[in-house]
């Protein structure tokens, strides 16, 4: 075999094999092109969508783990006295436990007198002592954060205008706590006090989340923990998040529209045996006052009171939709 005979065949062999290397992994500049076309198809596609979530949760797993105790955990003290705060008022459970027992006995005291029924005067004093407390203090959570809903996404486009000016954020909170009344000025002037005695902002938010309970707060609160580790524009953020909770708060509007029927039913129906009760003891009080005196139907008017009431509870969840 002479010279150009194995040259020949030399390159045969060596053209065969950037042949194969081309069809298997193919050319320098073609995967150049190919990222560059996949970079520009996924900055303007919904593609970006999952590569910020990746983005996320990496920003997520790389924060540092401490222990988090959820407020109200730890007892039942602990959770009345987180209920009686975020009520606004400046109630103590010492004040809170006084005036149940002084409903308590007040209620058994005067029914006790009217009928000499020891064990009716009882539990209904049990009930009212228990459950009128309870439930205003349920109504005043219930009314500061509605409130608080309100004029929450006032404050958050008043944030968002602050950081487009130029202000950071901490400064900006000092503004939404001074400018925006009500429940959402004094929980953002908390968090500027706690930030000034030494706390990291997200601490500080995460400490009024925790007092507030309400999933509006713990969105902003998780929004500006992920950008301080992701970075980006802060302002368009906020100003997307403000958006999202005005439009949760329509759905809710159209919900509760929507549902006005059945609670009114519901309503109807649970009170229409304690009013025919009341009736028929105005119409024929003889017949109806061995309730007050005969202990087996004490007993039986107690137990279909709190049967009714389990019922009446049971439709009122069925009728309340939550988003």
């Amino acid at each position: 075999m002479d010279f150009f005979q194995t040259l020949l065949i030399t390159l045969v062999i060596f053209s065969v094999l950037v042949m194969g290397y081309v069809l298997l992994s193919g050319s320098g500049t073609k995967k150049a092109q190919k990222r560059r076309v996949e970079s520009l198809r996924y900055r303007h596609s919904d593609s970006l969508d999952a590569k910020v979530d990746a983005q996320f949760k990496r920003a997520i797993a790389a924060r540092k783990p401490k222990t988090h105790k959820v407020a109200g955990s730890g007892s039942r003290t602990e959770a009345l006295a987180m209920r009686l705060n975020r009520t606004g008022k400046s109630w103590t459970v010492t004040q809170y436990l006084y005036t149940s027992v002084g409903i308590a006995l007040g209620v058994a005291v005067v029914i006790f007198a009217l009928t000499r029924a020891p064990l009716l005067s009882l539990g209904v004093g049990l009930f009212l002592g228990a459950g009128l407390p309870h439930f205003w203090v349920g109504r005043l959570i219930s009314k500061r954060t509605n409130a608080f809903i309100t004029k929450f996404p006032d404050g958050i486009e008043l944030l968002v205008r602050g950081l487009r000016s130029g202000l950071p954020v901490t400064e900006t909170l000092q503004i939404v706590s001074t400018e925006v009344p009500g429940p959402v000025g004094y929980e953002f002037k908390s968090v500027i006090d706690r930030i000034k005695v030494g706390k990291t902002m997200e601490d500080a938010l995460q400490d009024t989340a925790d007092k507030l309970g309400i999933a509006e707060f713990n969105f902003f609160t998780i929004t500006l923990a992920i950008q301080r580790e992701t970075g980006g524009n802060l302002a368009e953020t906020l100003s997307n998040l403000a958006d999202v909770l005005r439009k949760r708060a329509q759905m809710k509007l159209k919900i509760r529209a929507m549902s006005s029927e059945s609670k009114a039913s519901a309503y109807i129906v649970g009170s229409l045996p304690f009013l025919v009760f009341f009736a028929i003891l105005y119409i024929n009080p003889d017949y109806m006052m061995t309730f007050f005196t005969d202990d087996r139907l004490i007993v039986a008017g107690l137990g279909g009171g709190v049967w009714m009431g389990i019922g009446v509870f049971i439709m009122a969840k069925m009728v309340n939709f939550e988003i």
